[in-house]
């Protein structure tokens, strides 16, 4: 177990006293062996089937780590089967699941309509660990992670809502509304909620005629405050 210095204090000098005495903290923080250790060796009725999905993982050619204070199983550096376990139940967590084969129809979702790539084997105490079945399933995972399978992270877009005066000075004016949609969408949202932070009408007016010039020469926001 490392210590690692967690703050800082300095006494503050004096006209008599330049010497500055520095007060170290230390915070324990585990290692990773350490974090593994803990995690194959907790109290839970299932710990001889833990350390058996252990021993078969780490026969393949998966690097072992911890991650989200999990045990995680790599290759090439990306995430193949995690190991995970609760209060009624264990199992292994595949990160593109989704694409295994599954002719047993026994992965579950993850997180049912939310969860698009993560499928998971779940086991309860009375369950037996077919370790044959397990392999068939890492050894696909392991094969898929080689040949590059991976579901692409869609990142959803937030829709910029602008307020009702500047659209329709974008609709009255089309040169205005042409520079505007030219810009990305993190500038437009960043003139949209400038003007809608003001309280009154006469405000927002002002806001936005001073946004005009800068839109049409297809600046950010930020320009309003720099100097010229």
């Amino acid at each position: 177990m490392k210590g690692v210095p967690l703050s800082r204090k300095r006494n503050t000098p004096n006209r008599h006293n330049l010497q500055l005495n520095c007060n170290i903290l230390y915070i324990e923080v585990m290692t990773k062996d350490e974090k593994l250790n803990n995690f194959y060796n907790q109290e839970v009725p299932w710990l001889a089937s833990l350390k058996k999905i252990r021993a078969l993982l780490k026969s393949t050619d998966l690097i072992e780590d911890v991650k989200w204070g999990m045990p995680v199983y790599t290759i090439n550096n990306d995430n193949v089967v995690g190991v995970a376990s609760f209060k009624q139940h264990y199992g292994l967590w595949f990160y593109q699941g989704v694409y295994l084969t599954d002719a047993g129809k026994i992965l579950r979702n993850a997180q049912e309509g939310k969860t698009k790539a993560m499928r998971h084997l779940h086991f309860t105490e009375d369950d037996i660990i077919d370790e044959k079945l397990i392999t068939s399933y890492v050894d696909e995972a392991i094969q898929n992670a080689r040949d590059g399978k991976k579901m692409p992270v869609v990142r959803s877009v937030k829709k910029v809502l602008l307020p009702t005066m500047l659209k329709n000075q974008l609709y009255n004016d089309a040169q205005l509304k042409l520079h505007f949609t030219a810009l990305t969408k993190a500038k437009q949202r960043a003139y949209a909620d400038y003007i809608n932070e003001a309280k009154q009408e006469a405000t927002k007016r002002k806001r936005l005629d001073r946004c005009i010039p800068f839109i049409l020469e297809g600046k950010g926001i930020d320009a309003l405050w720099k100097k010229n």
